[in-house]
């Protein structure tokens, strides 16, 4: 049955549309769509749609067409746990404020922000928390807006990943929305695992797209059994770098690198860099990395979305995007919250 879409949605940070693809799941329609990265670009165009590929500082606001919603997971890296978690003091961590500038020009009826836990925690050079700041900038933008914001685990609505991601969600106050966050549709005859995503048909795309470990990688994968990690390796195996800190394990947190999940697991989260040493990319049996289709069934894209490019830009926009089957509950949540208001709503 197809789908009768409705409210005409922006969306800003696209990547390769994995949040997009949600939203249109849900039944919302995607009228205009942007992202600078040549990579998240090309895929965007060869999956969903036409993409304006622009620096999100040039784009003025009467290039943007008139929408209900705006939508943006703005770069996590300056916030992510993984990185130097230099939030607003990286140039890129300032970027949500193009998201607002259009915000108070076009003063949609919804906004919705996507990010990483480590938004929660950062704090501005005052100390304030950056979390904070966003919620008063949208309270205060254009018509102003109630913020709410929930901490998701995607493993909660059937995505096969224990990925935590923050989603902050916006109505204009005139439109007196009470939102609420939309339930966990997994039950517990779903099955998650990393077991479930491995039976691919030969017909399916990007099946045997597999990026090669490193020579150091691949040796000492060998040593890894199913559901194991570094620690399954011999000391004498180990490169020297990885030997001090086996000797010190107190010092660095007891780092939990090359983790390998079993198939009785549910997989950790699928990152952009896809390092074997930081996420656990390693398929649970054959010593390689998850293939390009592994880690999107991963990510929960369907096996009709067809990644192009180079292997290493294939395994980055995936680990980049929003789980498609995250972003349809979310949009589908908006989708109730503006039915429920949408007989006195104002335009």
């Amino acid at each position: 049955m197809k789908i009768k879409r409705k409210y005409d949605t922006v969306s800003l940070f696209s990547g390769a549309g994995g949040l997009d693809l949600g939203l249109s799941n849900a039944g919302l329609n995607i009228v205009w769509a942007n992202d600078i990265l040549p990579a998240a670009v090309e895929n965007y165009r060869h999956n969903i749609g036409e993409i304006v590929q622009k620096d999100i500082t040039t784009v003025e606001a009467d290039e943007v067409p008139d929408a209900e919603i705006i939508v943006g997971g703005f770069p996590c890296q300056p916030f992510s746990n993984a990185g130097k978690r230099l939030g607003p003091e990286d140039d890129r961590g300032n970027l949500y404020l193009e998201i607002i500038r259009l915000v108070r020009e076009k003063n949609p009826k919804s906004v919705v922000f996507e990010n990483v836990r480590g938004i929660l925690s950062m704090k501005n050079k005052d100390g304030s928390l950056f979390i904070d700041t966003v919620i008063y900038l949208l309270a205060n933008a254009g018509y102003g807006y109630d913020v709410k914001y929930k901490l998701l685990k995607a493993s909660d609505y059937k995505v096969p990943q224990n990925r935590y991601r923050v989603i902050i969600v916006a109505f204009r106050k005139d439109l007196n929305i009470n939102y609420q966050f939309p339930e966990p549709t997994t039950t517990t005859d779903d099955d998650l695992t990393v077991g479930s995503i491995l039976n691919i048909p030969d017909s399916v795309p990007n099946k045997k797209d597999v990026w090669k470990l490193s020579p150091q990688s691949q040796e000492l994968i060998q040593y890894i059994p199913e559901g194991g990690s570094w620690k399954n390796i011999p000391y004498e195996h180990l490169p020297e770098r990885l030997k001090r800190i086996r000797d010190d394990m107190k010092k660095y947190h007891s780092p939990n690198f090359y983790r390998r999940f079993g198939r009785h697991e549910i997989s950790g989260t699928i990152t952009a860099a896809a390092t074997p040493e930081n996420s656990g990319i390693l398929h649970p049996i054959e010593n390689r990395r998850f293939s390009v289709r592994e880690i999107a069934r991963i990510q929960s894209f369907p096996d009709d979305y067809e990644f192009v490019g180079s292997i290493s830009n294939m395994y980055k926009v995936i680990g980049n995007a929003v789980p498609p089957l995250l972003g349809e509950v979310i949009g589908k949540s908006i989708i109730d919250a503006l039915e429920h208001t949408q007989n006195n709503s104002i335009s």
